[in-house]
């Protein structure tokens, strides 16, 4: 991915308004990076659909990993230990996961966690707001390692894109106030940045602002359209599949994750096969999605969402199913239509029985279930 300093000037006309993006700097093409769409949310009308990040477009595992790649070369190497990555839920989990990944190969002394909208039944750490969201309230739950997070002097926030960077602002309120004291620097990481400087102007100069893509936006809003009926899926209740906390892959706090989900699948070269993680549950699911991607198959990546999106620009395709965690909201699994892959593959760390029914057969998916 090649700099690319051009101003950008794009717009898109949404239901609700003319939303209107200045692209100020970007690691490539602006529109090889996002999309627009428009959520079914009165809060807010706008979204920024990502084309890198696998959770509401298919994208190749090996694309996925690029953008991971390159955020990660993009936070000091040398901030003071121990460092402490935390991916947003649930869009950024898997993205943080990447980051993380990719910056420990170096740095050792990372720990990654992700805020959740998930209670394992164990100990929270805090919780915080993200006030424009579907689902406002995120978890931080306490790590089984908890020095590493009380003791931690560096804090790398990962998300798909900062709006106005309040949601960033609130966590690391929330951090410090429930005991992380010992910070000194702070990094905001994301795919598209379009705050500005509110992180940094808002934490101090010790704050650094690191993404692919930089700008601003003006959203002129019709104060005289219809506002949508939002769904209710703002829950952090635990649902009639309750999470095995055994089963940890970030909200417990981790330093890697292994390849351990369905070691004997088997795939073909040039077979068209689609994995999907579900909510949170994703970066088991892509480490499958990289392995059959180097076994020669042709895979693509997707996540399933509790975010309602309208159809409509970047959202061409969109179903509509309960969800896999017994919480009685819907989910939404977008850019996906039958027939398009050979072979789809749903991931889960709920029972297999968990799984809507009505979406195995929609898109004739096979279960693969977590069950370390």
């Amino acid at each position: 991915m090649a700099g690319n300093t051009a101003t950008h000037m794009l717009s898109a006309q949404l239901m609700r308004g003319l939303l209107e993006v200045n692209v100020e700097g970007c690691v490539g093409a602006p529109d090889e990076l996002f999309g627009f769409a428009e959520r079914h949310n009165p809060k807010r009308a706008f979204l920024f659909v990502s084309k890198v990040l696998g959770r509401h477009i298919p994208v190749r595992p090996s694309v996925m990993n690029a953008s991971f790649e390159h955020l990660a070369a993009k936070i000091p190497a040398d901030l003071p230990g121990p460092v402490v990555v935390i991916g947003m839920a649930e869009t950024a989990v898997g993205l943080g996961a990447g980051v993380h990944r990719a910056y420990s190969r170096t740095r050792p002394d990372t720990l990654y966690m992700v805020s959740t909208r998930h209670p394992t039944g164990t100990e929270l750490f805090t919780r915080f707001e993200e006030e424009h969201s579907h689902a406002s309230a995120h978890l931080i739950h306490m790590p089984l390692e908890p020095e590493a997070l009380l003791n931690a002097r560096s804090l790398v926030l990962v998300d798909d894109e900062a709006s106005t960077g309040k949601t960033f602002i609130n966590l690391h309120r929330a951090l410090v106030d429930a005991g992380m004291n010992q910070l000194e620097r702070v990094v905001t990481c994301v795919l598209t940045d379009w705050s500005g400087n509110a992180v940094r102007n808002s934490i101090g100069a010790s704050t650094q602002q690191v993404s692919l893509l930089q700008g601003c936006y003006q959203f002129n809003e019709d104060l005289e359209a219809p506002l949508p009926q939002m769904p209710a899926v703002g829950t952090v209740e635990a649902g009639n599949w309750p999470l095995s906390a055994r089963n940890n892959w970030g909200r417990l706090g981790v330093r890697e994750v292994h390849d351990s989900l369905a070691p004997g699948l088997q795939v073909k070269p040039g077979d068209r096969v689609l994995v999907v993680g579900t909510s949170e549950f994703v970066w088991r699911p892509f480490l499958l999605a990289e392995r059959l991607e180097r076994a020669g198959a042709d895979v693509h990546f997707s996540s399933t969402s509790r975010s309602p999106i309208a159809l409509g620009h970047a959202i061409g395709h969109a179903l509509s199913f309960s969800d896999n965690y017994g919480l009685g909201i819907p989910n939404f699994l977008y850019n996906v239509s039958p027939g398009q892959f050979d072979r789809v593959l749903i991931c889960s760390e709920t029972p297999a029985q968990a799984v809507s029914a009505q979406l195995l057969e929609i898109l004739g998916a096979e279960v693969i279930v977590d069950e370390q």
